[in-house]
């Protein structure tokens, strides 16, 4: 698909009826840029510029000749009678007033967003059917003729079936743009709705574009809408969010957005395809797209809504008749779905200011500017999972429902650990904390697990929803395949299709009864297919036990019990070689200076597939240094699976080339050890750990 035809440009077109009347109201800010339009339209013969109005009068110079100065929208309507169209650009409090003023006169361009409550959208929406006037919305990269290549690819099944879509902004904003004016990053102001945040003004058209992408339009369009608003400014509003919307269809839309990035980079708006993806990059109208086709990337151009607008009305005015007349491309009852995310997040408790130690400012005086420590990777994390910054963890964000509850804890007695206490487990080290995953999207195979697992100093050695692998959950035990269930997340690998296929064929893993005292945790655990048929009961025992001041050991064991016959595997028993994951798995987080080595060799490549009764993993952490030692279970001699190269993980494999059958009835134990430490240590160090805790247990 090639680049569509650019439309014939302005100066070369011969106007085809008489220049419409049009007054603009607001020409500083926003405002400014549809005067330079206007003027442009205007020597092409398609408008006359008849007057403006502003309490700020442009500069001398600055309009065409003869376009009348007023100080207020009623002096302009007053002074001047037969207008075709008003554009406002003002303030987003002013919308909602200016836009009624104007309906029973003339036809309305309205700025993003219409206007700042759901409400006034519609008494505004009531009263543009009462006068019989069109209203445009100025959501200018609805006009982007990408918006109709997208639709083209999505309808030939180019990138299959479509998944989720995700808006990511990193903009840069510095103190200077919050002091511009008294309503600038604003809630409310002497009384009246503002909401200017950076999902509702600054980077609004990323939630606009991404919604008629999925084709929500109007309030019914959409089944829910959830917000998790944040602040690095000394503002009222958001400047870091994500919007979390869900269409009356299930499509899940999440948009995360700052203006607190390290340096601005283009807005994007990406597809997820079960095939493929697209990214449309919409202030530029490029539209990238990989499948199995291949990648390529095309640029659009992109109709102005002012034109839109002013040829629809003529159309509706011809011998046709208004039947005639094509839809606008930005009418406002099309805006209903965004204000609706709109009215989410003006009725969403307050944001939350980030803590300072999180912040880092660059610059000076009006100049500087606010930068989120680890914000694009949170933002990255936020859109490949759809989670929002509380669910992921983030130290700054508030707790999640499922922010989990410290399970294991050990005594403190003056241990470095004491940085890990948490409120309610004092004189108890917390060192794993257990989160049930029930609110995780589907596609991730919700289920619980371990999450954040820290040494007795506080290093983290857990990481959860990462954006490469958004499934990956911390410390626990799952399987790809159950009966052909997937209650591992992702793609799922069938020996058919001799590939990973987007499949709706995840399970999950609910939690029927728990039983925890300091450092044990016993869970009655259900595998569900996604029809809700269980298939496999689970008895999951996690202990903690200190060993040294620098080493404590975690102790898992499960006992599978198959609740109909069931086969047990995974990509490696359905083909994939080398692939054998599932079982325990632990995903470790991001960390240089990493070794893996076994009790016979070292490295990656000699790890992966040993049955080395143990195997260790020693790197540098965020928080320090770390080693991991895992004992394999005593039940059987599963291989080791083991990532470094793509990403830091470490598993045993249940199922490693061959699927693991169990009659209905059934069950299969495995008992997994892990060995702590707060230190780097060697192989001979590793070795002399494992042997002295087999002693101890004689």
């Amino acid at each position: 698909m090639g680049t569509l035809s650019a439309p014939v440009p302005a100066e070369h077109k011969e106007p085809r009826h008489e220049p419409s009347n049009v007054a603009l109201v607001g020409v500083h800010g926003f405002g400014a840029h549809h005067l330079e339009n206007l003027e442009r339209l205007q020597a092409n013969g398609v408008v006359r510029l008849v007057a403006v109005a502003d309490p700020n009068p442009p500069t001398p110079g600055a309009l065409p000749p003869g376009t009348a100065v007023f100080s207020t929208l009623d002096e302009l309507l007053a002074g001047i009678p037969a207008l075709d169209l008003v554009i406002v650009a003002t303030p987003i409090q002013t919308h909602a007033q200016l836009a009624l003023t104007t309906l029973p006169h003339a036809d309305l361009y309205l700025e993003k967003p219409p206007v700042a409550s759901l409400a006034d959208f519609n008494r505004l929406q009531e009263a543009a059917t009462a006068a019989g006037r069109s209203v445009q919305v100025g959501f200018q990269s609805l006009g982007s003729r990408a918006l109709l290549a997208i639709e083209e690819l999505l309808a030939a099944g180019e990138i299959g079936t479509l998944l989720g879509i995700s808006a990511t902004g990193r903009w840069v904003r510095d103190r200077a743009y919050y002091k511009r004016s008294r309503w600038a990053g604003k809630r409310s102001l002497d009384g009246v709705d503002v909401v200017d945040g950076v999902a509702t003004n600054p980077l609004a058209h990323a939630i606009a574009t991404a919604l008629r992408i999925a084709g929500a339009r109007t309030v019914d369009d959409l089944a829910s809408v959830e917000t998790d608003l944040y602040r690095a400014n000394d503002i009222e509003s958001d400047d870091t969010s994500v919007i979390r919307i869900r269409t009356a269809e299930g499509l899940p839309i999440t948009c995360a957005l700052t203006l607190c990035a390290a340096e601005s980079v283009e807005p994007y708006i990406t597809l997820q395809g079960s095939e493929g993806t697209a990214v449309l990059y919409y202030t530029q109208d490029r539209l990238s797209v990989s499948s199995a086709s291949g990648e390529r990337e095309t640029a659009y151009s992109r109709a102005d809504l002012t034109e839109d607008l002013l040829e629809h009305r003529h159309q509706q005015r011809s011998a046709q008749g208004p039947a005639s007349a094509a839809p606008l491309i930005s009418p406002l009852a099309d805006s209903g779905a965004f204000m609706q995310v709109l009215e989410a997040i003006r009725t969403a408790e307050s944001p939350a200011l980030i803590p300072e130690q999180y912040v880092t400012w660059e610059g000076e005086g009006g100049a500087a500017r606010a930068v989120i420590v680890g914000i694009e990777d949170a933002l990255e994390r936020a859109t490949a999972a759809h989670a929002t910054f509380s669910e992921l963890g983030l130290p700054w964000a508030r707790p999640a429902v499922d922010a989990g509850r410290p399970v294991l804890s050990l005594p403190d007695g003056g241990l470095p650990g004491a940085s890990v206490v948490e409120a309610g487990q004092r004189g108890a080290a917390v060192v794993a904390t257990l989160r049930s995953g029930a609110g995780l999207g589907e596609r991730l195979s919700p289920r619980p697990y371990l999450h954040p697992v820290r040494t007795l100093a506080g290093v983290k050695v857990t990481d959860h929803l990462p954006a490469d692998h958004s499934w990956h959950l911390g410390a626990g035990f799952a399987l790809q395949d159950v009966n052909g269930s997937n209650f591992w997340g992702g793609k799922t690998y069938t020996r058919a299709a001799g590939r990973y296929e987007e499949r709706q064929d995840h399970g999950r893993i609910i939690e029927v009864s728990a039983t925890s005292r300091p450092g044990l945790l016993k869970q009655e655990l259900s595998w569900r297919a996604p029809d809700g048929t269980e298939l496999l009961r689970e008895r999951r025992t996690t202990r903690s036990r200190l060993l040294d001041r620098r080493t404590w050991q975690l102790d898992l064991t499960t006992e599978l019990t198959a609740v109909v016959d069931s086969s047990l595997g995974g990509p490696g028993s359905n083909g994939a070689l080398g692939s054998g994951y599932g079982g325990l798995f632990w995903r470790l987080p991001a960390c240089s200076g990493a070794e893996v080595f076994t009790a016979e060799s070292h490295g990656e490549p000699e790890a992966h597939g040993s049955t080395s009764p143990w195997l260790a993993w020693t790197a540098d952490f965020t928080e320090g240094p770390a080693t991991l030692v895992f004992a394999a279970p005593a039940e059987a001699q599963d291989p080791w699976f083991v990532r470094m190269a793509d990403y830091p993980a470490v598993g045993s494999a249940l199922a490693w080339d061959r699927p693991v059958e169990l009659a209905a009835g059934e069950s299969l134990v495995r008992s997994f050890t892990v060995w702590i430490v707060d230190a780097k240590l060697s192989p001979a160090e590793v070795a002399e750990l494992v042997a002295g805790q087999a002693s101890s247990e004689e």
